[in-house]
């Protein structure tokens, strides 16, 4: 026999997903690129764009504050004028995904870190870790890869969705609260802290992200082909030093065979930016 209690439970589960999924709306991020992005998105109402890149400014700031304190911000000048002109040439054609990225306040630092790490919070606040420079050796081309497959994250606001996901989730657990006991809450900070630097992206996002990736440094001036030998050195890290990029991924064969793909189908970009 289901008891009052358990149907009451059943009955506001299913509220709890209308809630979820009365929340959201598909959503056309970007446009499709020559790489042929055609996703649905699906956004809550509980976060907005705007509302997101404010909190990502502010917790930005506070990482570069505390890089700074502690002498890991910029520390070789001209390991940063690198990464910084690498940087700009990518955002340069970041107007072919969504014109109105051209227009955020973009920022890039590189900071003192063994970790073989690179991160775009969305509205375009960037770091690259020294660790993915000097351990990979990686060449400027490849640091095109890597910082355009991170600002791919940014244009396609995978970051949003993610936070979408999980504050919609949560609105859902607080209508349960009455009957499990839960306090379940709609932190937008907490949130994109966890999603930024704690979940994984989703194997499609990443997927994503190294094809528009791929497209941007290849308008950019940059060997597309380059991207299959930065993952190839990631992959060749192996033990301690695996980066966390590899983690979402496909296997290694299915990535790199997808990176040759749209390498050679971007080529003709590549090389209409050299002329």
């Amino acid at each position: 026999m289901v008891t009052f209690s358990v149907r009451r439970w059943i009955a506001l589960a299913g509220l709890s997903g209308t809630v979820v999924l009365a929340g959201c709306a598909a959503v056309q991020t970007t446009g499709s690129g020559a790489v042929g992005i055609e996703r649905k998105q699906y956004m809550s109402s509980l976060v907005s764009e705007q509302q997101l890149q404010q909190e990502a400014a502010s917790q930005y700031n506070t990482l570069i504050s505390q890089a700074r304190a502690q002498g890991a911000l910029d520390v070789n000048a001209a390991q940063t004028r690198r990464v910084q002109a690498i940087t700009q040439r990518l955002i340069a054609q970041v107007g072919v995904f969504r014109p109105d990225a051209a227009r955020w306040n973009w920022q890039v630092h590189v900071l003192k870190s063994n970790d073989v790490n690179a991160w775009c919070m969305p509205g375009g606040k960037i770091a690259v870790y020294t660790g993915l420079i000097d351990q990979l050796q990686a060449s400027d081309a490849e640091l095109a890869a890597v910082i355009g497959h991170e600002i791919a994250h940014a244009l396609r606001e995978h970051t949003r969705e993610q936070v979408s996901q999980k504050m919609a989730a949560n609105v859902g657990l607080s209508v349960l609260a009455a009957v499990t006991g839960s306090q379940a809450t709609a932190d937008l900070g907490g949130t994109l802290t966890e999603v930024m630097f704690t979940l994984p992206n989703s194997r499609t996002h990443e997927i994503e992200a190294d094809r528009m990736g791929v497209e941007l440094a290849a308008r950019a001036g940059y060997d597309p082909y380059a991207a299959v030998t930065l993952w190839e050195k990631m992959g060749r890290l192996g033990g301690g030093g695996q980066p966390e990029f590899l983690s979402t991924h496909p296997s290694a064969s299915t990535r790199i065979a997808d990176l040759k793909a749209i390498a050679a189908q971007m080529m003709p970009l590549y090389e209409q930016s050299r002329r």
